[in-house]
């Protein structure tokens, strides 16, 4: 399980999968395994048996011994793509059921006759939230040529009034990122989309792990931006003329974890919806995972289903009892 939601990618996939009755092994990301530890103590503490939900305080090298072990019956991993692959190839090999739940560059497609102000505040935070470092954030903004221009000012002044600061100040919205190495990686992702084309309406300036809250506009699905995922608070911006443009530029993506739709048209947005490739469609609000509905992407985004009913029956074995 990745770092960015240390508690929540846990519970997700535990309590599903302990309420089915399977026992439950965690291998976190290095950086968070005092949150690893305190979920083990919680399980123990609400009153499962030691031994039901164990974390194990191991390195990446010892992952693919654990999933061949006999004991071992199924995998789920939430992270990155090659992450993903080298998981599910050991998982192959063995013939054990694996979910996966990889990256996104979830798509923000704002039409004409969106209400721009709550649209405005929920792309903001679809963007920013956790200061970008989120797979399921909102990370390429597509407008309608004919409001571009004023959602884009009202957009801007709304990424502007963003707080920076100390993560553990109450007021502050936008902190430094986890390591270094990745404000390093959002940085090269910018650059390249610059020299692609792309300008800097806003932001662009990295200091050691804080990057600022960047706006790039001109930006064409050819562009760095587009196609791959930023992992931080970098946000592209890129316009289409009418819906099957909007519908391709969303497709066009390799990824395919969940797209915000913006419109008063709620009978447009149902027609709409099924032309889409990814996991989740949000009508007027930014893709989030809640309890109550099936969780997960397509494409490179992974496959496999976490929360709500689907969730909890990715992990039991279906059997089929025939009596005469």
């Amino acid at each position: 399980m990745p770092w960015n939601y240390p508690f929540w990618q846990v519970f997700r996939f535990a309590a599903p999968a302990l309420m089915a009755g399977n026992i439950g092994v965690l291998k976190h990301a290095s950086n968070v395994m005092e949150s690893a530890n305190n979920i083990q103590k919680i399980f123990e503490r609400a009153g499962f048996p030691k031994g039901c939900f164990q974390n194990l305080p191991i390195s990446s090298k010892k992952v693919e011994e654990i999933i061949r072990d006999p004991r071992i019956k199924a995998v789920t991993l939430t992270g990155s793509k090659p992450a993903g692959s080298a998981v599910a190839s050991v998982a192959g090999e063995e013939i054990k059921k694996s979910v996966l739940e990889l990256g996104g560059s979830n798509a923000l497609v704002v039409f004409e006759d969106a209400n721009l102000e709550n649209s405005v505040d929920t792309c903001v935070q679809a963007r920013f939230q956790n200061t970008g470092q989120s797979c399921i954030a909102g990370k390429r903004l597509l407008l309608q040529d004919s409001i571009a221009d004023e959602f884009l000012e009202l957009f801007s002044k709304k990424v502007r009034e963003l707080k920076s600061g100390n993560p553990m100040d109450e007021e502050t919205y936008i902190g430094v990122l986890a390591r270094e190495d990745l404000a390093e990686d959002l940085e090269k992702q910018v650059a390249a989309s610059v020299k692609q084309g792309a300008k800097i309406h806003l932001g662009g300036i990295r200091n050691g792990t804080y990057y600022e809250p960047t706006i790039l506009t001109d930006v064409t699905k050819e562009m760095t931006v587009f196609k791959e995922e930023t992992f931080g608070p970098v946000i592209s911006v890129t316009t289409f003329k009418d819906e099957k443009e909007a519908v391709e530029l969303v497709n066009f993506s390799d990824f395919g974890l969940g797209v915000s739709v913006f419109t008063d048209d709620l009978e447009f947005a149902e027609k709409i919806a099924p032309n889409f490739d990814d996991g989740a469609v949000f009508i007027n609000e930014l893709v989030k995972s809640d309890p109550r509905l099936a969780f997960g992407g397509t494409k490179i985004s992974g496959y496999g289903r976490e929360l709500s009913i689907h969730g909890i029956r990715e992990f039991v074995n279906k059997k089929t009892v025939y009596i005469k």
